[in-house]
């Protein structure tokens, strides 16, 4: 299907602390936009502060999309986030109003972009027969049967990342087909014109002071309480799909008593610095994003034109 000359969308994407959120605002102070949330944390009810998601305040003033829709107990996936942006998309654009994407997630991007493969559903006794061989042998010894089937999949997933490990697995074992194989399958969504801008700092060290910054301020403003209010919630865990935001399960173990303050600092520094430059690498390598330098110097100005150009082009 052609894509709906109505319905496009701009999408503004970087790796994490590059300030993609504050340029989508200064935007919105020029535009009527309305922002679409790429982001796998913010969906989640509770998960405020170390998630830096806007306040209140800030919503009120800008309408925000996919934010606040789920609870912590439950997961969220790439598949139903692709929908969802779609349909806040249409609504934007029934409005008259401008959609602009923003967010780190790029799986989700990947989603909506491309689309994702259709995957069976997941198999509850082969999934016990893998967490009984992890215990025999360990998740390491599970990521290597990965990587001899599929060797995408096993560079892209930690060995410690259990959850991932298994569903690739699994995924292998229902359908034959290394699980990068099939998703590289899926159809993408039909009728959306978009561009992504991306963000990319050109310095690693100063994207890794701001990452610090970040996180301090983020615990003044009180994250080690978020994180004591949902443990006393009673139902959550860290090993839920909410609780793997990274800064989150640091902190919940560190309030379990697992280790001191400053150890849970420095893993939730190493986890949010992994995460950049995950999604750093990921970036680099897609052909479709136009790549902007972070730090550039008039960078508003310069994309508050690319947005106007973009969605006159609509007309």
């Amino acid at each position: 299907m052609a894509a709906d000359p109505a319905l496009r969308c701009i999408c503004l994407t970087a790796p994490t602390a590059c300030g993609k959120t504050e340029l989508a605002l200064r935007l919105a102070e020029r535009l009527p936009l309305e922002i679409v949330s790429m982001d796998s944390a913010m969906v989640y009810r509770g998960l405020d502060i170390g998630t830096a998601k806007p306040s209140a305040a800030v919503r009120a003033r800008v309408p925000h999309h996919l934010v606040d829709i789920v609870e912590p107990t439950d997961a969220y996936s790439a598949g139903r986030f692709a929908r969802d942006a779609l349909a806040a998309i249409r609504e934007i654009s029934a409005r008259g109003r401008l959609p602009l994407l923003v967010g780190g997630t790029l799986l989700y991007l990947r989603a909506l972009r491309e689309g994702l493969a259709s995957l069976p559903r997941a198999d509850a006794g082969l999934r016990a027969e893998l967490d009984a061989e992890a215990r025999a042998f360990g998740w390491s010894a599970l990521h290597e049967r990965l990587r001899r089937l599929d060797p995408d999949a096993a560079a892209r997933i930690a060995p410690t990342d259990r959850q991932r490990i298994q569903r690739a697995l699994e995924v292998h074992a229902l359908t034959g087909r290394p699980l990068t194989e099939l998703q590289r399958r899926g159809a993408g969504v039909s009728g959306l014109e978009m561009e992504t801008i991306a963000l990319v700092p050109e310095d690693r060290a100063a994207l890794g002071q701001r990452i610090e910054r970040r996180f301090d301020a983020m615990v003044e403003a009180g994250f080690v309480q978020e994180v004591q209010n949902l443990r006393e919630r009673g139902d959550l865990n860290p090993q839920l799909p909410a609780l793997r935001a990274v800064g989150y399960r640091q902190i919940w173990l560190h309030l379990e008593g697992a280790y001191d303050w400053p150890e849970a600092r420095r893993r939730a520094l190493v986890a949010t610095r992994q995460l950049a430059k995950r999604q750093l690498t990921w970036l680099r390598r897609d052909v479709v994003s136009e790549q902007w330098p972070a730090d550039s110097p008039g960078l508003a100005a310069k994309f508050l034109g690319r947005v106007e150009r973009f969605f006159a082009g609509a007309t």
